[in-house]
């Protein structure tokens, strides 16, 4: 392997870990409520809620990596995310009570807060020429870690219990660490990455796609972190009918999200040919429609509208990743990407307890559904305003007079 293949390699496994640690408790505590009732309760709402205060950290922890990276290196922040990733899970795993399933989520979220700033911003240089491409396969990723979560947090959770659901993969974690520490920390340059002096982007044009970037990224992460943590629950509702099938859940939730790995790979082909927003705005179109069927439709037709939304989520988060590498200088990446995914991140935070709040109160995942609905609005209307400049696959156009002006297109 060459350096790069070797660091997108290992970044691509960080962003696994990353969305595999924030959803184990989704379907773990199918099993909490059942193995130590006594010790958490034996109700969904409350103990899902336990994991608040991580999604909390890990975004309000996004904000300052950008500028610790400047300050110690992007090879010593992936470095820290590996280990303290991977002592958080199996701390939580040890946990005697609520609070301390608190404190090992609060740990695992604030290390895994790392990955999304920096690795995205390794990626973005990573990936050179082809950088949709590289994002696209990143997401694939990602999105494996997200499916996986449930039927490999269902398995360890009935065969050896809901303990080894969070030890096995910070071990895990913690070797994939290991790994790493031998790695020399990458440079795109030394590394022979073929890529292009970055455009001098109109002003305007750049705040028009920050506006658009961080208004997206504010709801999506909602939207996004909502839909995951929802799904095992979705599919023991209305398909599964009995809490003691966890692996059949796990085994559903899992076919679901492996459609949006399928759509984040071909997106992040299409990237590289089509402006952002021609790819972007299909995507939001079925999000709508979708999220409001799912408030009532019973049976097995759940599956494949589930596997619909799941795709148009997941793909629409590779062209937000796009987003900063097509109009932010490579410089100012990692700083922009803090902002954005800490904006994103805060959205996700109140996924958890808007989750467990109204099931709570209906009793179903009904209103839920509604809700994210209406956010998912906000997105296309974003998603209409964001910039449709034909200089982002032929950037020496920016050069040119008429690229100071608005396009007719946008």
């Amino acid at each position: 392997m060459t350096p790069a293949t070797r660091q997108i390699c290992l970044i691509n496994a960080a962003h696994l870990f990353t969305h595999y640690g924030l959803l184990i408790l989704a379907t773990a505590v199918l099993a909490m409520v059942q193995q130590d009732g006594e010790i958490f309760g034996t109700a969904y709402g409350p103990v899902l809620a336990l994991g608040t205060a991580m999604f909390v950290i890990y975004g309000l922890g996004a904000l300052p990596m950008g500028w610790f990276a400047a300050k110690i290196g992007r090879k010593a922040m992936m470095t820290l995310f590996f280990f303290g990733a991977g002592v958080g899970m199996a701390s939580a795993g040890f946990a005697t009570g609520p609070l301390g399933l608190a404190i090992g989520l609060v740990v695992m979220g604030g290390f895994l807060a790392i990955y999304h700033p920096i690795g995205t911003a390794i990626i973005a240089e990573a990936g050179g020429d082809r950088v949709g491409r590289a994002m696209g396969i990143n997401g694939v990723f990602g999105n494996l870690g997200v499916a996986l979560a449930p039927v490999v947090t269902a398995f360890l959770a009935v065969q050896f219990g809901w303990r080894y659901a969070f030890i096995v993969p910070g071990l895990f974690c913690i070797a994939v660490g290991l790994i790493y520490l031998r790695e020399p920390a990458f440079d795109a340059k030394k590394a022979g990455v073929q890529t292009r002096p970055f455009p001098k982007i109109p002003p305007h044009v750049v705040r028009q796609a920050v506006v658009s970037l961080l208004s997206i990224g504010a709801v999506s992460g909602l939207v996004f972190n909502a839909f995951t943590l929802l799904l095992p629950k979705l599919m023991e509702e209305r398909l599964a009918g009995n809490p003691d099938l966890l692996p059949v859940v796990g085994m559903l939730a899992f076919l679901a999200t492996i459609c949006g790995g399928v759509t984040q790979f071909t997106v992040g082909q299409m990237i590289d040919r089509k402006t952002l927003k021609s790819v972007f705005m299909p995507l939001t179109l079925v999000l709508v429609p979708g999220l409001l069927a799912l408030s009532f439709l019973d049976g097995w037709i759940v599956l494949p509208v589930s596997a619909l939304v799941a795709s148009a989520i997941f793909g629409q988060v590779t062209v937000n990743e796009t987003m900063t590498a097509r109009y932010i200088a490579p410089e100012m990446r990692a700083k922009i990407y803090s902002i954005r995914f800490t904006v994103g991140f805060m959205g996700a935070a109140l996924a958890s307890p808007i989750v467990g709040l109204l099931h709570e109160a209906t009793g179903n995942l009904a209103l839920v559904m509604v809700v994210l609905a209406a956010f998912a609005m906000v997105m296309l209307v974003c998603a209409i305003w964001f910039p449709n400049r034909p200089e982002e696959l032929k950037p020496e156009l920016w050069s040119a007079p008429a690229a100071a002006a608005p396009a007719a297109a946008e």
